[in-house]
């Protein structure tokens, strides 16, 4: 299916809440944790984009390599451990976001950024579960 084909309205909201989302995040890290959400969510669509777009914004390739085992990495920030762990416990919700790894993301994000950290998490979550559902692979429309 061609999601943006068949609801438009749907995907350009969707398109809208990423925008707002990103704003105020370091663009390296937005692409990391939806590099890392979309591993979770088996997302071969979204891995390929954000991926692509994370060379773009200067990441190099080991740490992209590297970040399907981010936490036996070294080559990580604090900041950046935080906001992957708190990008995994929000994509498996149903198992619940403890609250060490919440108070673990506040230490290094204000409040305002955590916000936007916590919505670029369920933005990334909406097109994994789209993509995923409609079949989207990489080099699809």
């Amino acid at each position: 299916m061609n999601f943006s084909a068949v609801a438009p309205k749907v995907f350009k909201a969707v398109l809208a809440l990423d925008a707002a989302a990103r704003e105020g995040l370091d663009p390296v890290l937005v692409e990391l944790v939806q590099i890392r959400a979309s591993q979770v969510n088996r997302c071969a669509y979204c891995i390929d984009y954000h991926t692509s777009d994370a060379r773009k914004a200067g990441e190099n390739e080991q740490r992209i390599y590297q970040l399907s085992a981010w936490e036996e990495s070294s080559l990580y920030t604090e900041k950046e451990r935080a906001a992957l762990e708190l990008t995994e416990a929000v994509t498996l919700l149903p198992e619940g976001v403890p609250d060490e790894v919440y108070e673990r993301a506040a230490e290094h994000f204000a409040e305002q950024e955590l916000a936007q950290l916590i919505a670029l998490v369920l933005t990334v979550n909406a097109w994994n579960r789209m993509n995923v559902t409609t079949r989207k692979t990489p080099g699809t429309v």
